[in-house]
């Protein structure tokens, strides 16, 4: 049985900060899905619309939209010029930030925490990959007047399949528990899939697609596409290496898929949802971050987790729900062992392997996602959580109200 929670967290105050609003774009497989043509504006504003229309908000109380993504220099702009679009006001304003993997919670924690200081009263939080036109690789090594005095500074450089090979050698993860791994969430996603759990979190976007002519024609993406039906341990076991020059054991069959897609939340305090008649979905509780050495930045979710729950009087008997991001089978499966999570409550309709991980969306997708879990099974308590470049780890945590 649970121990009961810090009454703190499921209690309800008129100055909580909640979410009236969870949804997300299908995940399309990036360079040949279908959103392999759609620019990262128009992703962000066919989802913006959807959050619009859907909430039934009058737009012109949205006072900031925050968008977490990574690849695109240019964010900031594309989601301006997006929000215009989908009908927000030019009264509404918008930033764009870029803490990797996490960058789709942290927007959502920069608009919370905006409210809560009384910066605004209403705001929406996106995260937006598009991955099709790239992803996070460096350029060119850094300057070595910097790099020289430091060999963790240098580590920042390790591509992300580097330091995956590094988890799994430094603390013993084998090929074998990698696959296993990867295999459960794959079906886990199909099962989700073929029963219609996901129809609740996903909007569907009509986009257009450019045939094998090359031809325009107009399509509605309404499913993830990264979910690959039958898959199991033994046949991922015949997948080679990815980077055989770093190590043995991560390969295109246990980490997380380059995927496009996005995903949003709404946030107001709960005494401004209930003025403006918008349901409550969720309380958003805190969230936090913690850094680790950049070479084994997977286990991220390890210092993360502890922190948080520590800071909210918590332990993981309490949660119900956890949403880890699986950027490698490696870290997930040292993450599950080393937080002794019970591994029903972790990802119950798979994770990144097998829905996709597009860097800047994946923070507020599992929020989307979470919530969407809670909602069907009647828990309460969304641990949120995944691992971030250059050795960092976020957490985030939510309480289901629906």
């Amino acid at each position: 049985m649970n121990a009961e929670p810090h009454p703190g967290s499921t209690s309800k105050n008129a100055d909580d900060i909640v979410i009236t609003l969870a949804i997300r774009t299908p995940l399309a497989k990036a360079r040949k899905g279908s959103f392999k043509d759609t620019s990262l504006e128009y992703l962000v504003y066919a989802l913006l619309k959807e959050v619009k229309d859907r909430s039934s908000l009058d737009p012109a109380v949205v006072e900031d939209i925050c968008l977490g993504n990574v690849s695109d220099s240019k964010a900031a702009y594309k989601l301006r010029a997006a929000a215009l679009a989908a009908g927000f006001p030019n009264t509404t304003s918008c930033s764009s930030l870029n803490r990797f993997c996490s960058s789709g919670l942290k927007a959502t924690a920069d608009i919370a925490h905006a409210i809560s200081s009384g910066s605004i009263g209403v705001g929406i939080a996106i995260g937006a990959e598009q991955m099709t036109i790239g992803g996070d690789a460096l350029e060119a090594p850094f300057d070595d007047q910097v790099t020289k005095h430091s060999q963790e500074s240098v580590d920042c450089m390790e591509p992300m399949g580097w330091t995956s090979e590094n988890v799994s050698r430094d603390f013993g993860i084998t090929r074998e528990e990698m696959d296993n791994y990867a295999a459960e969430s794959f079906q886990r996603a199909e099962r989700a899939q073929k029963a219609g759990l996901f129809d609740d979190e996903i909007a569907p976007i009509k986009t257009r697609i450019k045939d094998a002519n090359g031809e325009w024609k107009e399509v509605t993406v309404t499913r993830d596409e990264g979910i690959r039906p039958g898959t199991t341990a033994e046949g991922l076991g015949k997948i080679r290496a990815a980077f055989p020059q770093w190590g043995p054991t991560t390969t295109g069959g246990n980490a997380s898929q380059v995927t496009d897609g996005a995903a949003a939340v709404i946030l107001m305090k709960r005494s401004t949802a209930i003025k403006l008649g918008q349901p409550i979905l969720a309380k958003y509780v805190g969230s936090t971050i913690a850094g680790l050495a950049p070479r084994i930045m997977g286990i991220g979710p390890t210092v993360a987790i502890p922190k948080l729950l520590s800071q909210h009087n918590l332990t993981l008997n309490d949660i119900d729900v956890v949403e880890i991001n699986e950027a490698f089978a490696s870290m997930a499966v040292y993450c599950r062992n080393t937080l002794g999570l019970d591994w029903a409550k972790l990802n119950p309709r798979g994770g990144a392997i097998a829905l996709g991980h597009p860097l800047g969306a994946t923070g507020t997708r599992q929020i989307v996602t979470g919530l969407s879990e809670c909602r069907r099974t009647g828990k309460k308590i969304l641990l949120t959580s995944m691992c971030i470049g250059t050795g960092m780890g976020m957490a985030g945590l939510f309480v289901n109200e629906q």
